[in-house]
């Protein structure tokens, strides 16, 4: 099968800031890091407590993924996280790094979406994007950069978002620019911190993933879709790297499993058959799998 297939790193003495672990991608990448013996920051706004302490019944919290995280042996720390707030992303990094020591994995996933043309967008919701998706990749990325320099080791800093390959994704122009934004920083980071051992690297789904938000946008059908477990796995892929070597890269999830040995992808599919790859077809037309 195909996560059989790879080499899983040792993370036992990791810790991982995460943003976005509620639900979805966030949430697989969180426990797969777990199982890996990664202890995890969890973050995202949805927590079990209001702003008022009274207790919330919600599906997907950062509570609930840190328990989860737990139940696999794992220390896990819940910081509710709004990442358009500057004073709010501060205060969890160093919350994060005062409660653990040292954080020496950041991972760039928390995103707002909504595939539209840019006629139909409203300003509000383009607003919404680029402060969620390329602002608030910068303010982690500004808030995590001296800690991971100050590291004695491997330091890894990771982001859900697409390689640069085009300027122009029709129908999605809006939120396209903004997902290639988050790389951006990401990218410039790695020339940033190339002197000292931080691997900084975008990575990207080919097809979209079965999460609440590609339900909720009608982004194709379950015959298009994978698990979020191929976009963990793609993570733990680049994590058993040296991030000496392994930095300022940007790669689809189905390639770099290739470049690692996988074959088989049919355990990541929700359904049997090839699943198309709309989501890298929104970034590189030009992109075609191997024969």
């Amino acid at each position: 099968m195909a996560r059989m297939s790879l080499a899983k790193p040792d993370l036992s003495d990791s810790t991982a800031f995460i943003t976005g672990t509620t639900r979805g991608i966030g949430k697989a990448i969180a426990l797969a890091l777990a199982e890996q013996g990664c202890s995890i920051v969890s973050t995202g706004k949805t927590s079990e407590t209001d702003d008022y302490g009274e207790q919330n019944d919600l599906e997907g919290t950062i509570e609930q993924t840190a328990r989860e995280a737990e139940a696999l042996g794992v220390e896990a720390l819940p910081i509710q996280l709004d990442v358009r707030d500057e004073g709010n992303v501060e205060s969890a990094v160093e919350s994060a790094i005062d409660h653990f020591g040292e954080v020496d994995i950041v991972i760039n996933n928390a995103s707002a979406i909504q595939p539209a043309k840019i006629e139909d967008l409203p300003p509000n919701r383009f607003d919404l994007l680029n402060e969620v998706n390329a602002r608030g990749t910068y303010l982690v990325c500004h808030y995590v950069a001296d800690h991971l320099k100050e590291i004695d080791g491997d330091a890894w800093l990771l982001t859900n978002a697409p390689p640069i390959k085009t300027d122009r994704a029709p129908g999605s122009g809006p939120y396209t620019w903004s997902k290639l934004g988050m790389t951006f920083m990401t990218l410039s980071l790695a020339g940033e911190l190339s002197n000292f051992d931080v691997g900084c690297n975008a990575f990207w789904p080919v097809t979209a993933i079965d999460t609440r938000a590609t339900r909720y946008f009608g982004m194709g059908t379950e015959d298009d879709w994978r698990t979020p477990a191929i976009v963990a796995d793609t993570v733990l892929e680049i994590l058993g790297r040296d991030p000496a070597e392994f930095t300022g890269n940007a790669v689809y999830d189905e390639e770099l499993l290739r470049d690692a040995g996988v074959t088989d992808f049919s355990e990541y599919n929700l359904t049997e058959g090839d699943p198309a790859p709309m989501s890298a077809q929104m970034t590189d037309p030009e992109f075609s799998r191997p024969e």
